[in-house]
């Protein structure tokens, strides 16, 4: 799962319609009015090339009126709410969009009106049937994992200049913690990528929840605690960027945003994304038509589009994240599509892990465990 910044701007070039809620404000009971040409998606901000909108309205001549939002629990309280008058949602894979195929929340897709389906990696659908069987309802938009963002020069300076950098050790080593917590340690506010990393560091699986995984964790957090200035899901890439953070647990994409805008910025910094020779976690974000969706037609024609090799390149190119389009290689940018934290080569692939629903007891006692630990008790 990835969380990301409410960074737009209501000038934002892509976001046709009013910052916060639609254009078409919403009746009373939640739904936007009908309208054969409009289609409304609710997506994560920043996730489309600043032209991919303008393109496929010029095309189709379908108004998109599109929202943004920054966790997947706000998109979630809305669609289990009903009613929400969105026509099209990115989640997270796993749990959310799992979840809510099981709730029946989504409509199943109509594989005639998507003819590019045939772009997608058919591994990754293969490793999406325990969440959407038979591939029914979902259809992957980008994926990437969750890793360590690091100020080179800051952390070389804290540690020394031959420190591996490949290790989620940097994080959960109280030594160096400890010598890290000056120039800023930032951890994700969110217990499924918590968790994992801990587990994943501690040589267990992320996924178990029948042993002391809660324990463990609590205790590599523990010893840590005092070093990390924040837990937040959005302040880091800034915070990266400027050099008020040298280590964070981060998304792929996010630390590659907050590289481009230290470089941008002409600040000097150097800010690498990292994957932990550990291992790291896996997400995907998918595409869904709500079972409710007004203009079903409309979010067909708009997941099609985006299947479309261009299309979809044009969009990793803007995010930094890796599209599951095997088509789109061939317009991506030779340096994105050449970044290992982006496109991880086989070895790393091999170890990575794919966050799984949990019982709701144990998830539940994630959440309190999590609580404590971002507390300091």
């Amino acid at each position: 799962m990835r969380i990301r910044a409410l960074v737009l701007s209501c000038a934002a070039a892509f976001v046709l319609a009013a910052c916060g809620p639609s254009s078409q404000p919403p009746s009373e009971g939640g739904t936007a009015p009908a309208s054969p040409g409009r289609l409304h998606i609710y997506n994560w901000s920043d996730y489309v090339a600043e032209d991919t909108i303008a393109n496929f309205e010029a095309r189709t001549g379908i108004r998109v009126v599109y929202d943004v939002y920054s966790e997947n629990e706000v998109l979630e309280a809305k669609l289990q709410a009903g009613n929400s008058g969105y026509d099209l949602v990115f989640p997270s894979l796993r749990p959310f969009a799992q979840r809510q195929v099981l709730q029946g929340i989504y409509a199943p897709l109509d594989r005639a009106s998507l003819p590019n389906f045939g772009n997608l990696d058919t591994v990754l659908l293969e490793g999406m049937r325990d969440a959407d069987p038979d591939n029914a309802h979902l259809v992957p938009y980008m994926w990437g994992t969750t890793g360590l963002g690091i100020n080179v020069g800051k952390v070389r300076e804290a540690l020394g200049e031959d420190v591996a950098l490949d290790s989620w050790s940097l994080l959960f080593d109280p030594a160096n913690a400890e010598r890290l917590a000056a120039c800023g340690i930032s951890v994700l506010d969110d217990e499924q990528e918590a968790f994992a990393a801990a587990l994943i560091w501690l040589g267990r699986d992320p996924n178990r929840t029948d042993g002391d995984e809660l324990e463990a964790v609590q205790a590599a957090y523990g010893a840590v605690r005092p070093h990390i200035r924040s837990f937040n899901n959005s302040q880091y890439i800034n915070e990266l960027a400027t050099g008020e953070t040298c280590l964070a647990m981060g998304y792929s994409g996010d630390v590659a945003q907050a590289a481009a805008r230290a470089e941008e910025a002409g600040t000097g910094l150097e800010i690498a994304y990292i994957i932990p020779k550990e291992g790291a976690i896996r997400w995907i974000d998918v595409m869904a038509i709500p079972s409710d969706a007004r203009n079903k037609e409309a979010a067909h024609a708009f997941i099609n589009y985006l299947l479309e090799p261009e299309v979809i390149a044009a969009v990793t190119n803007y995010v930094a994240y890796a599209n599951p389009n095997l088509a789109s290689k061939a317009f991506v940018e030779a340096e994105i599509l050449e970044d290992g934290g982006v496109y991880p080569p086989d070895e790393v692939l091999a170890k990575l892990v794919d966050p799984q629903k949990l019982p709701d007891a144990a998830q539940q006692a994630r959440v309190r465990a999590w609580t404590r630990i971002k507390s300091g008790r």
